[in-house]
């Protein structure tokens, strides 16, 4: 079973910038996609972003266009997610995942991998 392991959650305000950070082992992050996602008390489990195996492209939600950057490094076996400007309708749970083809990257159920979470928190 690969393992993904989260980190860079916390409490910010609204405006601030947060890090998120997700390691994978080795034959997780080299192949197809790894994503992002968030999903907030009543709500479904929504897509934020996504990058490719070669991390030569990159994929986006609309809400988040513009202020969050997705990356990853193959050395550290990591990936992360830069989040800018970040507003209080950003505050979920966000998960990273492994392992989807690039076609249905923005998928959930598409994932065989999931990172246990972790919360984001943006007050006004």
């Amino acid at each position: 079973q690969v393992q993904l392991v989260e980190s860079g959650g916390g409490l910010v305000q609204a405006g601030a910038s947060l890090r998120l950070s997700c390691a994978a082992s080795e034959r997780t992050f080299s192949r197809d996609a790894m994503g992002w996602f968030r999903q907030a008390p009543g709500k479904a489990r929504e897509f934020v972003s996504s990058i490719s195996g070669s991390g030569g492209s990159t994929f986006y939600t609309d809400s988040v266009k513009g202020r969050f950057t997705i990356s990853k490094t193959n050395g550290n076996n990591t990936m992360y997610l830069q989040m800018n400007s970040l507003k209080s309708e950003d505050t979920a749970v966000y998960y990273c995942a492994a392992g989807a083809p690039i076609w249905y990257a923005k998928f959930p159920a598409r994932y065989p991998y999931w990172g246990q979470g972790t919360q984001v928190t943006v007050s006004s």
